[in-house]
This record gives C-alpha cells, structure tokens and sequence, in this order.
C-alpha cells in the first residue's frame, strides 16, 4: 500500500494522522543526518504492525512530502 506522507519533525509529540492514503506525521526527531526518517519508518512500523524493513521511502527522502510504501 503507497500513502503520501507530510512529515512535521520538532513537533513536541509523535501521532499519526489518517486521511485516507495521506497521512500527516509528527515526530520528535529533528530533520538533521536522518533521524526523522528513521523515526518515521520506526513509528510506521508499529502502526502497521510491520518490520521496519517492510516501510520503504520511495520518493523524498529528503523532503517532508514524502511517498512512502508499507510492504506485507
């Protein structure tokens, strides 16, 4: 399944937000040597129940728009 990801990393909480195939992700982790990605592919692994290896970021790594695909 692919979902368009908005990433607000800095935020003071972690939550996801679901709307539809969009969901819009608040993360503690800053934007700095890539730890908000890693918290985001960790936080959506525990969402969806998946290994952090079934999380993939196939465009905008390095954005906060993201397309990212769960792996089942």
């Amino acid at each position: 399944m692919k979902y368009q990801v908005q990433v607000k990393p800095g935020s003071s909480q972690e939550k996801i937000i679901e709307d539809g195939d969009n969901l819009i992700i608040y993360l503690r982790a800053k934007a700095h040597d890539g730890e908000a990605n890693s918290a985001l592919i960790k936080l959506l692994s525990k969402h969806f129940h998946v290994g952090k290896t079934c999380v993939v970021v196939i465009q905008g790594a390095k954005s906060r728009n993201k397309i990212i695909e769960i792996l089942k």
